[in-house]
């Protein structure tokens, strides 16, 4: 067995090491991860991403709903009272 040492700002490791919590694994587990992937694709490996970090138009969506659940406007009662407020 070898040991890595690297040197990153304080900011940098809180948040790669809060980011690979949420992932379920710990900054060494990912940097075995990170070798591992660069061997086998012979390269950089792709990066990996939190699969709910909402995209702009969710965003989008969710700050709308906020809107009007903080409006005055009145809900619909039924589902069919929905679909024909939406012309459907």
């Amino acid at each position: 067995m070898s040991s890595v040492t690297i040197r990153v700002d304080s900011d940098t490791k809180a948040q790669a090491a809060a980011i690979a919590e949420e992932l379920g694994t710990d900054l060494s587990a990912a940097t075995r991860m990170f070798y591992k992937q660069m061997i086998r694709e012979q390269g950089i490996p792709v990066s990996l991403h939190l699969t709910d970090v909402p995209n702009e138009e969710t965003r989008a969506s969710i700050q709308e709903g906020r809107s009007i659940l903080a409006s005055d406007t009145p809900g619909k009662q039924s589902s069919e009272e929905l679909f024909d407020s939406l012309g459907i």
